[in-house]
């Protein structure tokens, strides 16, 4: 039987298996890499990182009118729909804080932290709710990727604007000038300590295609390739987010919600320990079932009730 998986958001677009007919209808490529699964259905080899680059191509040109997507091999590929999980999700963090409604406003602003080669949450965040994006990297030939994404699909690269971190042990500083206001930001953040333990888990994902179905709802839920700052940072996960919350105190009055995903339960306690000592005003744990598998993501804001109330008013 097919693994059962939890679902997604109820506004993700991607529920269930993969529509490989609609699919190959926008990208003809993709014909060449589908295989019959053993269930009597249809699916890709998941361990081939060109098929897993094809189908994303597919998924963004069908489903989100970018025509054109590519990364350069061996950069992180990642899988779109718990991407627009974490997108779906900020949309309702939003909603939240304004009163159980939307905000009105058209023009919404948004800090990517670490955007990588794919360039995927700002290209999925314009296509679904106009979010206007800042998105940032250190490596400059990631963001040289993205820019020609974004030349390629000139009506989304309107709301996207690239900014390089010139200094790799900063985060917020040399990229947040005194003029930016940011309603969100949000970051996936580089988990393991080194470049070995990168290397490791690269290897167990790549081990572990053995272990689970060829079907179309586990599969796709396993990362392929990534480099450098996009899978590992000196301290891992715990110590890159703990200076995010540090920064992040720096802009206190410049973003309503700061907010990023952690991987691993076991950090939640030292970060929200370290939220309590940088004193927010409001700290939110948003929990996602991102098919068989368990994400989070952690919010937080500095802003009291009287700036929230005032930031709505002149920006919601």
């Amino acid at each position: 039987m097919p693994t059962t998986i939890q679902p997604f958001h109820t506004k993700n677009r991607h529920q269930g298996q993969y529509d490989f007919a609609k699919l190959t209808q926008a990208m003809p490529a993709l014909q060449g890499f589908i295989t019959s699964n053993q269930h009597g259905g249809t699916s890709i080899d998941f361990s081939d990182p060109l098929a897993v680059k094809t189908l994303n191509a597919a998924i963004l040109k069908s489903d989100y009118g970018i025509v054109e997507w590519d990364i350069p091999d061996g950069q992180l590929c990642p899988p779109i729909p718990g991407r627009a999980d974490y997108i779906h999700h900020l949309a309702d963090l939003l909603t939240y804080s304004n009163n159980g409604k939307y905000p009105k406003k058209k023009r919404l602003d948004v800090l990517d932290i670490g955007t990588g080669a794919s360039g995927i949450y700002p290209l999925l965040g314009v296509t679904e709710y106009a979010w206007h994006f800042v998105a940032t990297d250190i490596n400059q030939d990631s963001l040289d990727n993205v820019q020609q994404i974004l030349n390629a699909n000139q009506t989304v690269g309107e709301r996207i604007a690239l900014r390089l971190q010139s200094n790799s042990n900063a985060i917020f500083k040399h990229i947040v000038t005194k003029d930016d206001w940011f309603d969100l930001t949000m970051c996936n953040p580089p988990f393991h300590t080194s470049l070995a333990e990168a290397q490791a888990g690269t290897q167990r994902k790549w081990n572990n295609l053995g272990n689970v179905s060829a079907s179309d709802d586990a599969a796709p839920l396993l990362n392929f390739g990534g480099q450098g700052a996009e899978l590992w940072c000196p301290g891992g996960e715990l110590a890159f987010i703990e200076r995010m919350i540090k920064e992040s105190a720096n802009i206190r009055s410049q973003c309503f919600w700061f907010t990023c995903l952690v991987s691993k339960s076991a950090h939640l306690a030292p970060l929200k320990a370290a939220l309590k000592h940088a004193r927010v005003q409001e700290l939110r744990e948003i929990n996602m079932a991102q098919g068989n598998k368990q994400s989070r993501f952690l919010a937080w804001t500095f802003l009291n009730p009287t700036q929230q109330a005032g930031w709505k008013k002149l920006r919601w």
